[in-house]
């Protein structure tokens, strides 16, 4: 009988933890996403910003010249 108790509340336990586990699971991979979509949020600005500097530097510099070679 006694082991019969020990089992349960071994079980009951083992539920609880899975549970709170559970819980701080779900928590983690909210906050994994929401960190993702930052990251990738704050890439896309960064990548605009570049092209951006890109385009301004090549209308400072005029048009180019293109070099041929007559024959």
């Amino acid at each position: 009988m006694l082991s019969i108790a020990l089992v349960v509340i071994g079980l009951v336990l083992l539920a609880v933890l899975a549970i709170r586990l559970r819980r701080g699971l779900r928590g983690l991979r909210r906050t994994t996403s929401m960190v993702t979509t930052a990251a990738g949020d704050r890439a896309g600005l960064l990548r605009a910003r570049s092209a951006a500097l890109g385009v301004a530097v090549a209308r400072r510099r005029g048009p180019r010249k293109i070099h041929t070679i007559e024959r």
